[in-house]
């Protein structure tokens, strides 16, 4: 998924030299409102695989990211592009490991997604909110190109390349800021994600109640 703003970024991000004749993988590629993929093609690439856990129109494979290294080996492309995925991976960690280890050294990873503010938004589901503080710690093993949020909407945005010499760094004291518990987190719990959804739950039934009995 990707709206005006991610495509803009991408646009303006990558170039037609940076494109040609390479590899290329979208991660979250099922294109519900927008994709940056016909922007790309248009620059050559050598290969551009859609990647996604359900089939859908931008989608050639299913493979979850946190499988992606699994699925198509270390180093396997030059860019990596990721829009509007990272806040809906519990498992964040993993899925940032794997964009990493697929994308070969001098290679360019290009990520959108979403900051605190944006409203909780489930497919299928939601768990994290990044600021451009917490893309800086995470991607500190990599060269910064390119860090912005989004000027629409709460998000954030960057471009970063992958050194030639990459030791990929530790993460695991990085905390995020979770939809799901309203505050910073390390990891998200089955308990934190039920009790969130048992809690939407409950407010919607009132909500359906007041109304039946305003309208009755």
């Amino acid at each position: 998924m990707c709206n005006a703003s991610c495509i803009i970024f991408g646009v303006k991000n990558l170039n037609e030299e940076e494109v040609r004749g390479k590899r290329v993988i979208e991660v979250g590629a099922y294109d519900l409102n927008g994709s940056l993929r016909p922007v790309i093609e248009k620059f050559g690439p050598a290969e551009y695989i859609g990647v996604d856990i359900e089939a859908g129109p931008g989608v050639d494979r299913i493979c979850r990211a946190e499988d992606l290294a699994l699925e198509f080996g270390a180093d396997s492309f030059d860019i990596v592009i990721s829009n509007e995925l990272l806040e809906h991976i519990a498992d964040w960690r993993s899925a940032i490991s794997n964009l990493k280890k697929i994308c070969r050294p001098g290679g360019i990873i290009l990520i959108t997604t979403r900051s605190s503010g944006f409203p909780f938004h489930a497919y299928p589901n939601d768990y994290w909110r990044y600021e451009p503080s917490d893309m800086e710690k995470i991607f500190s093993d990599c060269e910064l190109v390119a860090l912005t949020r989004d000027p629409e909407a709460p998000g954030v945005f960057l471009k970063v390349r992958k050194p030639a010499d990459f030791i990929e760094n530790n993460t695991d004291s990085i905390s995020l800021y979770s939809i799901v518990s309203g505050r910073r987190m390390k990891t998200i719990t089955a308990k934190d994600f039920y009790t969130f959804h048992y809690g939407r739950m409950i407010a919607k039934e009132k909500l359906k109640n007041i109304l039946k009995f305003l309208f009755k």
